[in-house]
């Protein structure tokens, strides 16, 4: 399973384009935990205190954003799925 990482997501994680190995039958929130394995500086960006997702992390699996059009991050992963992960966007 790939992870496409934009803006300070792909500079804390190292790479735009970072795999990850999950189980078929994984769910987002699996695949979520195999990219933050090891990379601290990332998993500090991207949860909370609580270890939930921080607020404006938007994460899509095949273009759909996982929370408002899918099972969020309990969402089931298949074979060929796009995962993709975009820090809060702001602007003026």
């Amino acid at each position: 399973m790939e992870w496409k990482l934009f803006a300070d997501l792909a500079e804390r994680a190292g790479d735009r384009h970072v795999a990850v190995d999950v189980e078929p039958g994984a769910t987002v929130d699996d695949a979520l935990h195999a990219l933050l394995d090891g990379r601290g500086d990332l998993r500090d960006r991207v949860l909370d205190e609580d270890g939930t997702l921080s607020d404006g992390i938007n994460v899509l699996r095949n273009g759909s954003e996982i929370h408002t059009q899918q099972e969020g991050l309990e969402t089931t992963l298949e074979a060929g799925d796009e995962l993709a992960m975009f820090p809060p966007v702001s602007g003026g």
